[in-house]
């Protein structure tokens, strides 16, 4: 079954834009990897310094190739973002 990651992040106050422009070329990258189906960062038009990172799986089994390969990227630039991001991982159940 699919599975969907919503990911809030937080920039460093006025770093939004910045921080968005770097997730870029990481969401061409994660885009390539075998089972990845949305991988892409949004950020608020209300809130700048707030960004959503939409990720769509095909299966766990993807997700957990995704995550041994994370783990062995660069990281992004530092000075950019403000604490960890929230992530929220759901079964990916098409309503309509």
């Amino acid at each position: 079954m699919a599975v969907r990651l919503v990911v809030t992040i937080s920039a460093v106050p006025g770093k939004g834009s910045e921080l968005a422009q770097a997730f870029r070329a990481r969401c061409i990258e994660c885009m390539q990897e075998p089972g990845c189906e949305q991988f892409e960062v949004f950020q608020s038009v209300l809130n700048p310094d707030k960004l959503a990172l939409l990720e769509l799986w095909q299966d766990k089994a993807a997700l957990d190739v995704h995550a041994r390969l994370n783990a062995t990227r660069q990281p992004m630039p530092g000075g950019l973002r403000s604490g960890a991001g929230v992530r929220e991982d759901y079964e990916y159940n098409q309503t309509r």
